[in-house]
């Protein structure tokens, strides 16, 4: 037995041996209990039955065959081409005999699943199943001439030591060793595969609780087995302790300040949270003396460590909140970073392990040293999806655990009894926020505590989201007697952004020694505002005093560019001349502070966010924030609808500007502009607005989160699910070797390793798909495209001609 192994060999070391791979799977399991916790609405037996699925899934890995193809034998390596988990049930159904059958189903359905979906509802599809590869085998005698030869003798051994272990960690198994041979072993699988594929081909009914348990069981079987094979840990210590309101206090004291009244007011909060207060009043630091309150709470509820996950809407914001958490936690690489395909294409990847097929190998090009080493580097990064307790993204990567099954039921598992903070809810269009809202209530159902939090959060969005909840959800907000303050003075134009009047009104402003911040609505004007101001203000100001930020960058820029914002523009830096020209990627969680906005019309929340970047410490008397009329114009796909710029829907654009129009010249506080939100949702687009978002809230739980199918195959929505949250991303052509090489190779410090790949991608929208071409070996669409380093995405070339034009998109 101690021949048998469950990997092939790597640098030049033997794989690891199957017992050994065997007990870290059962080892890791134990751990994530002890984070996860007990999890609402599931049996009590949740945890035994994922324990012994978690010793019990690979031992189906005794077949000559199976050696042979991991290079374990003389012979040459060859290609097995059955299934190890399929074989693994009969080791299940002779260990667990003494059992009722409904609890060796329980087990068996996560074992067989957690590599490959039992079935394609799809007719027609190429994904390959269980129940496509061995439904002409009628009888057991079919099921032996797939899974033998085998040495009988290690199979004694191999169940031995099965039971000993399983006896020595507490697990119910059989109380006499089972004597088997390989016909009885494998007459046990098909036995018990028939009846599981006969069991799960049934669909559901949606308020049947079989199949989100099926879903959570085999989330944290597949995630055991992750964290087993990558050989590395979770972490144990909370970034977020329970000293931190007083290490909060002692700063706020230092500086002659104290906590304000809605931050303490939000710290005293058990349970859901809504955040009202305005931008510069501390929403971070209140939200995280809610979040140290929850996770206490959460883990003498559950007896786990709760995860926490600041969410927000712009994937640009994400590593700005990032080293803002890290600084205020002092948590400098413990704070994870959710970088959304990138985080599936390695849970994918990593779940190739075991039993290739001959296109697994031959397509990636690669020899079998070089296909082990990518593997491996896979099992590590998807691990680095779960190790951190403190996680920045955007919600786009934990929607996708909705996809289930077993590259992303772990991500569904591993947010049951977390904490979520969601920035800016406002910014999500009604299909998203409509998603969101559904995922929220999952999050509740699995032990969760949700903040939502907002400068500006309107009257509709609020009862929308404690409608949702079944537990109540208060509204923290600043006292009325500590107004927020007057920081901003309204000014109307009439002519564009764009128009050379404006052009002539920021350089007299940049003559006079202020910082200008210009914002534009699609890339295309921010570009060629860029292209206009840019120059006259480095003639006037140096070098570094003009830059340009869109969404329209490869991450490794987008970080550079914020990294010199916040050194010439960030708030409490000494104030410095200078032109900042951008898109709303800078409107949420980039904490600068400059003199005067020019911005083009958009819808009030956006503004809200865009006018927060000016004064945003109050230290100037109130500063001009200077909105100029749209261009309204159709976008691609939309027909005759207009939209301003070519981005914000026409009528609450509309609405907002009419608004604004009274307001003129007049001094502005955000609490003001609540009043104008809830005259914008309150209107007739609101009406529709509200209907959309519930349409769409109700079609993301009926279709995801009712998991009346757990086990049938869910790759048919994967892209249609990209293109509705995320749109898609690429990297230039040009990248193509340097992406790879990144991808597939260990980074020399952790915070490289950390963004890795993903600093090559350009986020896109959906429709440039066409555009772009598969690269099937990375797995990543690749664009050929004219790109500057400062400017970003200028162009994208289709077949010799050029098919982008970058004022289409955000």
């Amino acid at each position: 037995m101690n021949t048998l192994r469950a990997k092939g060999p790597k640098n030049g070391h033997p794989g690891e041996l199957l017992t050994a791979h065997l007990l870290n799977t059962l080892t890791a399991l134990h751990t994530i209990r002890r984070r996860i916790g007990s999890v609402p609405g599931v049996p009590g037996d949740f945890w035994v039955w994922a324990a012994l699925a978690a010793l019990l899934h690979d031992p189906g890995k005794i077949p000559d065959g199976f050696q042979r193809m991991i290079g374990n034998t003389p012979e040459p390596v060859k290609i097995w081409g059955e299934r190890h988990e399929v074989l693994s049930l009969g080791f299940s159904e002779l260990l667990l005999a003494h059992l009722p059958e409904a609890v060796r189903d329980w087990v068996g359905c996560a074992i067989v699943g957690h590599h490959r979906p039992y079935y394609n509802p799809v007719i027609g599809s190429s994904t390959r199943t269980l129940l496509a590869q061995y439904s002409g085998d009628a009888h057991a005698s079919d099921f032996l001439n797939r899974f033998t030869p085998a040495d009988e003798q290690r199979l004694a051994e191999l169940v031995r030591w099965l039971h000993t272990t399983g006896r020595e960690n507490g697990l119910p198994l059989c109380p006499a060793e089972p004597t088997t041979s390989m016909p009885d072993l494998v007459g046990a699988a098909f036995g018990a595969f028939t009846r599981l594929m006969d069991r799960w081909q049934d669909v559901l009914a949606p308020d049947d609780p079989d199949g989100r348990t099926a879903t959570l069981l085999l989330g944290v079987v597949t995630m055991a087995d992750h964290l087993s094979s990558a050989h590395s840990p979770l972490d144990a210590d909370h970034p977020l302790t329970a000293d931190y309101p007083a290490t909060l206090d002692r700063r706020l004291a230092a500086d002659g300040h104290t906590v304000r009244p809605q931050q303490r007011a939000a710290g005293a909060t058990s349970g859901h949270l809504l955040l009202r207060s305005w931008t510069g009043s501390g929403k971070t630091e209140g939200v995280l003396l809610w979040a140290v309150r929850q996770v206490a709470e959460l883990s003498s509820r559950c007896g786990g460590t709760p995860r926490v996950f600041y969410l927000l809407p712009y994937l640009a914001s994400i590593d700005a909140m990032t080293g803002r958490l890290e600084t205020e936690l002092d948590a400098a690489g413990r704070i994870g970073v959710a970088h959304s395909k990138a985080a599936s294409y390695h849970l994918a990847r990593s779940l190739e392990e075991g039993c290739p097929e001959d296109t697994d190998t031959i397509g990636d090009g690669l020899a079998a040293p070089a296909i082990a080493a990518v593997k491996a580097h896979s099992r590590a990064q998807a691990t680095r999806n779960f190790r951190e307790l403190l996680r920045v993204g955007t919600p786009y990567q934990l929607l996708r655990g909705v996809l289930a099954g077993p590259v992303h039921s772990s991500l569904l598992a591993d947010s049951a009894n977390s904490v979520f903070i969601l920035d800016e809810l406002h910014a999500y269009d009604t299909r998203r926020l409509g998603m969101i809202l559904a995922i929220m209530s999952f999050w509740e159902n699995t032990g969760g505590r949700i903040a939502v939090m907002s400068a500006t959060l309107p009257e509709r969005l609020a009862k929308l989201v404690t409608c949702t909840l079944k537990q109540k959800v208060p509204l923290v907000e600043a006292p009325p007697d500590t107004p927020a303050p007057v920081r901003h003075r309204l000014h109307l134009r009439e002519h564009h952004l764009t128009a050379s009047a404006t052009l002539d009104e920021v350089r007299a402003e940049l003559d006079v020694g202020h910082s200008v911040l210009v914002i534009a609505n699609n890339v295309r004007d921010a570009v060629d505002l860029y292209e206009e101001l840019g120059p006259y203000c480095t003639e006037r100001h140096g070098e570094d005093s003009a830059h340009l930020l869109h969404s329209r960058f490869r991450r490794m820029d987008r970080d550079r560019i914020e990294g010199a914002l916040l050194a010439r523009f960030g708030a409490g830096t000494p104030r410095r001349p200078g032109l900042l020209v951008g898109t709303q990627a800078l409107e949420v969680s980039l904490n600068l502070d400059l003199d005067i906005c020019h911005t083009s019309a958009a819808d009030l929340e956006a503004l809200v966010q865009r006018f927060g970047r000016v004064n945003r410490l109050g230290h100037l008397e109130p500063a001009p924030v200077i909105v100029h009329r749209p261009l309204y114009t159709p976008r691609r796909g939309s027909g005759d609808q207009l939209f301003a710029d070519g981005v914000y829907d026409k009528k609450p654009t509309q609405l907002g500007w009419n608004i604004l129009t009274r307001h003129d010249g007049r001094t502005i506080d955000e609490q003001t502009v609540t009043t104008w939100l809830d005259e914008v949702y309150e209107s007739e687009w609101g009406d529709t607005w509200r209907q959309e978002v519930e349409f769409h809230r109700g079609k993301f739980n009926r279709v995801f989160l009712t998991f009346t199918s757990p086990f049938a195959d869910r790759s048919h929505l994967a892209d249609a699910f990209d293109e509705q949250f995320d749109g898609t991303e690429a990297i230039l052509l040009a990248d193509r070797d340097d992406y790879g090489q990144a991808l597939n190779c260990e980074m020399p410090d952790r915070a490289t390793g950390r963004i890795h790949a993903s600093r090559y991608l350009i986020p896109l929208p959906a429709w440039v798909t066409g555009l772009a071409r598969y690269d099937k070996a990375l797995r990543v669409r690749t664009i050929n495209a004219d790109y500057d380093p400062r400017l970003g995405l200028r162009a994208l070339y289709h077949d010799g001609q050029q098919n982008y034009r970058p004022g289409e998109v955000i």
